[in-house]
C-alpha cells in the first residue's frame, strides 16, 4: 500500500537507527524522502537501502542534505533546497537527537547547551522553517521525543529536560496550527535497539533490569518506532493531533512497583 504516494517527507537524523528505518518505510510506501543528517556517508548508506523501484512517482525521489539542525541557517537552507527540488513539504519527522548523561552537578555548561541545542532547539528550528510550507499542503509533523520526555531518569538531567521540551512543544504546535490544517504529534520511545542505547544493550544486568519492567519483554526495534511514526503521519490518523504516543512495550503502564 502506497499511503504516501506523491508526498514529500523530511526525516532528520536519517543516517542511522530510527531515522534510517523511518526514511526507508516512507520510501517503501511511495514518498519522496529528504534524508537529513550531519554525516554525508551515513546518509548515502541509508539512500542505498531505499527501494529501487520508485516509478510510481518519478525517477528521482530522494535527496540527501548534510545539515546540523542546531544551526538555524543550515536548517533554513535545508528547507529551501527541499522546496526547490520537490516543490513542497507534506510531512516533517524531527528525529535527530543526542543522549547526554550526567547529574546536573556533573554536567558542564557546554554539555547542557549541546543537549538543548540538538534535541530541543533543533526541533524548534526545523518546525519554524517548515510550518509555512506545511500550512500550504495541510501537512503534518511527527516529533521523536522519548519516554524520558514524559517521566524522568536517573543521571539524565539534560536529556530529560530537552525531551520534555519536545513533548510540550508538540502539544503547543498542535494547538497553534490545528486551525491551519497542520497536525502535530510525537512518538515517545523507550529503549530501542540503536547506537544511542548501546550502554544498555551491551550490559546484561542493565538490560535485564529494563526487560523486567517491560510487559512485552523485549527492546523496541527502529522498525517498531517507524511503524508508529508513519501511522501518525498518515491519513489514518487524520483526527489525531497533540498526542505524545509512548512506543515502549508497555513500560509506562507500570507505576514502578516490582513484578510480583
Amino acid at each position: 500500500m502506497k499511503r504516501f504516494k506523491e508526498k514529500t517527507v523530511i526525516v532528520t537524523g536519517a543516517g542511522s537507527g530510527i531515522g534510517r528505518a523511518t526514511a526507508i518505510r516512507f520510501a517503501n510506501e511511495g514518498a519522496s524522502v529528504v534524508l537529513v543528517g550531519r554525516t554525508a556517508k551515513t546518509l548515502e548508506e541509508t539512500a542505498k537501502e531505499l527501494p529501487l523501484d520508485r516509478t510510481w512517482i518519478h525517477t528521482d525521489t530522494y535527496m540527501t542534505v548534510t545539515c546540523d539542525i542546531s544551526v538555524q541557517s543550515q536548517v533554513q537552507e535545508m528547507v529551501r533546497r527541499t522546496v526547490e527540488k520537490f516543490g513542497k513539504i507534506d510531512i516533517l519527522v524531527n528525529n535527530a537527537g543526542k543522549a547526554t548523561q550526567g547529574r546536573i552537578t556533573d554536567l558542564s555548561a557546554d554539555d547542557w547547551k549541546s543537549a538543548i541545542d540538538v534535541n530541543l532547539n533543533g526541533t524548534f528550528y526545523v518546525c519554524q522553517a517548515a510550518i509555512p510550507h506545511l500550512i500550504e499542503t495541510k501537512g503534518n509533523i511527527v516529533n521523536v521525543s522519548s519516554l524520558s520526555g514524559i517521566g524522568g531518569d536517573w543521571n539524565m538531567a539534560a536529556y530529560n529536560a530537552a525531551k520534555a521540551g519536545v513533548t510540550n512543544l508538540t502539544r503547543t504546535l498542535a494547538l497553534d496550527h490545528g486551525a491551519d490544517g497542520v497536525r502535530v504529534n510525537a512518538v515517545n520511545p523507550s529503549v530501542t535497539k540503536t547506537n544511542m542505547t548501546s550502554a544498555i544493550q551491551d550490559n546484561n544486568d542493565k538490560k535485564d533490569q529494563f526487560l523486567a519492567r517491560s510487559p512485552l519483554g523485549r527492546l523496541a526495534t527502529p522498525e517498531d518506532i517507524a511503524a508508529a511514526i508513519t501511522f501518525l503521519a498518515s491519513d489514518d490518523a487524520s483526527m489525531i493531533t497533540g498526542v505524545n504516543l509512548p512506543v515502549d512495550g508497555g513500560v509506562s503502564a507500570s507505576n514502578g512497583q516490582p513484578h510480583f
